[in-house]
């Protein structure tokens, strides 16, 4: 997974300053991001707390891991399943 250069408090930082009237372009080259960089934290992070930023982050992680655990355990039940045509 790619790891980023800020942190939630930075990112909601920056959008806050975006709300206040500072235009995206100077932010972008102010903080040295681009400007797609910043509407996309725009959707992913608008109008979010540091808090619920974190929280969120939270359950994306959690999300993921149940992901994998949901993969594996079809992928246990297919190779049963052949195990078992072939038996009979």
């Amino acid at each position: 997974m790619k790891r980023t250069r800020f942190s939630e408090e930075q990112i909601i930082g920056l959008l806050k300053e975006a709300e206040a009237g500072a235009k995206t372009a100077d932010l972008a080259r102010r903080h040295g991001v681009s400007e797609a960089t910043i509407y996309n934290w725009k959707s992913k992070y608008g109008g979010l707390e540091v808090s619920d930023a974190r929280r969120l982050k939270e359950l994306e992680s959690e999300n993921a891991e149940l992901k994998r655990l949901l993969a594996d355990a079809m992928l246990d039940q297919a190779a049963l399943k052949d195990l078992l045509a072939k038996k009979f």
